[in-house]
């Protein structure tokens, strides 16, 4: 392959790296509006 297409694959890999651990260490996810699961509320948890 050419360089060019190495560099193109390359800086693909890394930027979907980098995407991957920002959403999974940094992105807060919005919090849903379920329950705690305490007691026998149906959320079959337990």
């Amino acid at each position: 392959m050419g360089p060019l297409i190495q560099n193109i694959i390359a800086f693909t890999v890394l930027g979907l790296a980098i995407l991957f651990l920002i959403r999974k260490f940094i992105w807060k996810p919005k919090k849903s509006n379920s329950k705690n699961c305490g007691g026998d509320d149906g959320c079959g948890c337990h």
